[in-house]
């Protein structure tokens, strides 16, 4: 590989985990007992997560995606139907829809300080389909749900919540992802908390609950574990499943990792803090404010650079060592999508062509943070004194 082509190496990174002795002591007590598959460790997991969230009827599964597709198909949506969808999100809250066989309608951000699901977009799309809305809690700020849940029960819409960026937000003194009639969150590397790979879903209703937890696992009426226990002796297959089990390895990572979610948030948010204070007074930059609503979790710290100035900062940025990236790309725009929806979507549009994210994570210092937005301020200010 030409040196030129070789990956940067970063003296500030986007994110990182945060992973100490008990996480590994965690872990190495689960290959120690020989039971890897999904089993007793889960179910802690599982009633630990319920406890924190307020939330009765929880399932660990295999990644955030997972999540969002079962939860979708155990709420029965399916062929025939239609989800309303934010276009500036990751591309897995639509694909999952997809994935039922569901049509999905894409819709536009609120303002260029509220890049959520705007509510009014739900009275705009929705139709004699609709079936759902999805809802995401962008970067860990809680989105407008009152009004959101006020508008989609008015017309009898299921709502799925897109909770990956914020475990531990809440609204109204209630979790994220417990608002709805389902909540999904992932547990990948770079979110708040980590399981390697991993997700959850939580249900309000038990029967959708019940559902999802037949889906899990291939729809079968007795798990590998309950046949350990002597619980069982065969099983039944009851419908098409998927296999969407996590392992006893993550959940028991999930655990540990849980205990330490208010900590890290709280660092999450000290530096999240820094960040407002030193690019306040910038008028070449926007840094919103996500409607101030409820405790946010600041999963994302992201600014508005000047229009047509976006990727030669990050270049900029890039050649001092700092890593950012772009949440989101809009998803009507990618090629696929731009196949089913010729739709303009101003807003989504405007954040995703001007949109950088910062690195935030527990690890970072104020000092790192400092350092950041005076590379920021002075990449800003060298592009638009080059010439055109």
């Amino acid at each position: 590989m030409a040196e030129d082509q070789l990956p940067p190496q970063w003296r500030i990174a986007l994110a990182d985990v945060s992973i100490g002795d008990e996480e590994i002591a965690a872990v190495t007590e689960v290959l120690r007992s020989g039971w890897l598959s999904m089993g007793p460790t889960t179910e802690h997991f599982e009633q630990a997560l319920g406890d924190y969230l307020g939330a009765e009827h929880v399932l660990a599964v295999t990644n955030g995606t997972a999540a969002l597709h079962l939860a979708a198909a155990a709420l029965g949506i399916g062929p025939g139907d239609e989800v309303i969808c934010p276009s500036l999100t990751f591309v897995a809250s639509a694909a999952a829809m997809l994935q039922t066989g569901a049509t999905v309608r894409l819709a536009d951000s609120t303002s260029l300080d509220d890049f959520s699901l705007n509510p009014d977009e739900i009275d705009r799309l929705a139709g004699p389909r609709t079936r759902a809305v999805v809802v995401v809690h962008y970067g860990g700020y809680p989105a407008a749900m009152e009004e959101i849940m006020a508008r989609c029960r008015a017309r009898e819409l299921l709502v799925i919540e897109d909770a990956a960026h914020a475990p531990g937000a809440a609204i109204n003194g209630r979790s994220c992802g417990t608002i709805g009639d389902a909540g999904c969150f992932s547990f990948f590397p770079n979110k708040n908390m980590t399981t390697g790979e991993g997700g959850a879903v939580v249900f309000a209703d038990e029967k959708a609950a019940s559902k999802a937890r037949l889906l899990r696992s291939h729809a079968m009426t007795a798990l590998t574990w309950d046949r350990h226990l002597g619980h069982a002796n065969s099983y039944d297959v009851l419908d098409v499943g998927f296999n969407y089990r996590i392992d006893e390895i993550r959940a028991a990572l999930g655990l540990v990792q849980l205990a330490r979610l208010d900590t890290m948030n709280a660092s999450r948010a000290r530096l999240a803090t820094l960040y407002r204070l030193l690019l306040a007074d910038q008028p070449s930059l926007v840094v919103p404010g996500f409607g101030a609503r409820g405790r946010p979790v600041h999963h994302l710290a992201v600014a508005l650079a000047p229009r047509d100035s976006r990727d030669r900062v990050r270049q900029l940025l890039r050649g001092r060592g700092i890593q950012t990236s772009v949440h989101y790309p809009a998803i009507h725009r990618f090629s696929h999508y731009r196949q089913t929806h010729e739709t303009e979507l101003p807003v989504a549009e405007e954040i995703a062509e001007r949109v950088i994210t910062l690195p935030l994570h527990p690890r970072l210092g104020e000092a790192e943070i400092r350092e950041i937005c005076e590379a920021l301020v002075e990449a800003v200010a060298d592009n638009q004194a080059a010439p055109n």
